[in-house]
């Protein structure tokens, strides 16, 4: 080696050792910049050179998140519940044969007759330590139907825990045990999260024991479609959160408790139970929204929710076109029960609901999140848009029914239509196919039999066995005011009311085929 190329590494390493001490300056001073205050455990970070001081050596740099980890750990506990369910007795599959049976009998080894196998059900799941007299925070799936609640603390203890309540709308469950003087972990502000805010996600994935990943809030107010939970405002995380992580903790550079880990997004499928690992979409509930059900759980037993008695459905582009607004966005109201607090007020259907108390609505999810963290008996000033004029109208909410989310054949001959619409066939709805479909009675209109699935109406969802309710704001009653209907709209748009038995009714648009 000469003298040139040893002159040129030491100039590499000098530049190579100077960009590190620039980089530890900078990273401190961002860490303290993207939290607003002083990290926790920041006396231990290189601080920025100011006037003419010294810069601090490498060697003192804090090797990551363990200051900020080490009060939250002790506050989170595993929990392992066991349940007895029924389960037909599994056998060899020969036992069936007719061969067999005449020496077995049906009732034996798993034939037609066998009567059900009682057997225990083990569950794994996380909690979070919300006071210091053992009162437990974590997800309702956790515990569901549980005979035999255990909680292993940190320090090795293990106590029987009781089940205060639990709310199977929002996934949140409390529990307690007897103990004092427990850690706890200090609860934060979830409203003040925003997307690239680093996170911290603890709990005991696949039993294998207390465990902590790192993230970044990936988005907040996410909604699945209630394909998870009835309410739905998730902060989505890519912090690893794997099975046995629910219930855990979710918490943000200051130690502070701002989610509980609930559900996982894994290859196609979504929810508790979703088959495989992390893969970078993970779901927490929000600890404001937690809390809340929490404490209604502690003081009440269950949670009183606010109730209008309408079901919401999000506006498009192509939705506020047909009701004549501006842009998308708010909620319109695709059916309204008879006799309920929105109907009295003078809620109809058709409405597009804009605002509540002033705060703008954006989707019907933000709608029946707004609603349901009202106490029932509170007076909301509701913003309408009905055939294009704005309007207020109070509503003195009702309390949500048990079992209720405020969402959310022989017959006339069927004909293919004429006009705009191609490819779909309807019957009359009578009372006895009404019956059968298990359609609501206050539901009427024509059935869709077949959808021509090329045409623009499977396009816009339409599918057979739902019902058209109205087109163009026209009540549709039979076949002959379905083809009326048609006929009247030409080869325009047209905005149809219809109810599917697995979706509910929703507004849907359909473009006219072209001939």
């Amino acid at each position: 080696m000469n003298g040139g190329e040893i002159h040129v590494r030491r100039w590499v390493a000098t530049v190579v050792v100077l960009a590190a001490l620039v980089g530890g300056v900078f990273l401190a001073s961002g860490l303290r910049h993207w939290t607003g205050r002083e990290l926790v455990g920041a006396e231990n970070l290189p601080l920025a050179v100011e006037h003419n001081a010294v810069p601090v050596p490498l060697s003192s740099f804090s090797n990551g998140f363990a200051s900020v980890l080490k009060p939250v750990l002790p506050a989170v506990v595993n929990i392992h519940s066991s349940k007895v369910v029924k389960n037909r007795q599994q056998t060899m599959p020969f036992f069936n044969d007719p061969f067999f049976q005449q020496f077995f009998g049906n009732g034996q080894n798993g034939g037609e007759d066998a009567q059900p196998q009682r057997e225990r059900e083990e569950s794994l799941g996380s909690g979070v330590i919300v006071t210091a007299d053992g009162t437990i925070l974590t997800n309702n799936h956790v515990v569901d139907g549980a005979t035999d609640i255990k909680v292993d603390l940190a320090d090795k203890r293990e106590f029987t825990a009781k089940v205060i309540g639990t709310d199977s709308k929002s996934d949140v469950a409390v529990l307690k045990i007897n103990a004092s003087d427990l850690p706890t972990m200090k609860i934060g502000d979830s409203t003040s999260l925003q997307v690239g805010d680093i996170v911290l996600a603890v709990g005991d994935p696949y039993g294998v024991g207390e465990t902590a990943t790192m993230g970044i809030v990936s988005a907040t107010g996410r909604s699945m479609g209630g394909e998870i939970e009835n309410y739905e405002d998730f902060i989505q995380t890519d912090a690893p959160i794997n099975p046995g992580n629910s219930g855990g903790a979710l918490v943000d550079l200051h130690g502070d408790l701002i989610g509980i880990n609930t559900a996982i997004l894994s290859g196609n499928q979504s929810g508790f139970g979703a088959e495989g690992g992390n893969e970078g979409i993970g779901f927490a509930i929000p600890i404001n929204m937690a809390r809340s059900v929490m404490d209604q759980l502690v003081t009440h037993g269950k949670v009183l929710r606010g109730y209008l008695g309408l079901y919401p459905q999000d506006v498009d582009s192509s939705l506020a076109k047909q009701f004549g607004l501006n842009q998308a966005g708010g909620a319109v109201v695709a059916q309204i029960d008879p006799d309920t607090p929105a109907a009295k007020a003078g809620v109809k259907q058709g409405d597009v609901i804009l605002k509540v108390n002033g705060q703008q609505v954006d989707s019907a999810n933000a709608l029946r999140l707004r609603i349901s963290q009202t106490p029932p008996g509170s007076t909301v000033k509701l913003e309408v848009s009905r055939d294009g004029k704005v309007q207020d109208i109070d509503v003195t909410l009702g309390t949500l029914p048990e079992g209720t989310a405020d969402n959310a054949a022989p017959a006339q001959q069927t004909q293919p239509n004429s006009g705009g619409l191609k490819g779909v066939q309807v019957q009359a709805l009578t009372s006895d196919l009404a019956q059968r479909m298990q359609v609501p009675s206050g539901v009427h209109g024509v059935v869709i039999t077949s959808v021509d699935p090329d045409s623009t109406a499977a396009a816009a969802n339409l599918d057979r066995g739902s019902v058209i309710e109205e087109i163009n704001h026209k009540p549709i009653t039979s076949v002959d005011s379905y083809r009326q209907a048609i006929s009247a709209a030409g080869n325009q748009p047209m905005l149809m009311l219809v109810y599917a038995p697995d979706r509910g009714p929703e507004y849907v648009v359909v473009q006219p085929d072209q001939p």
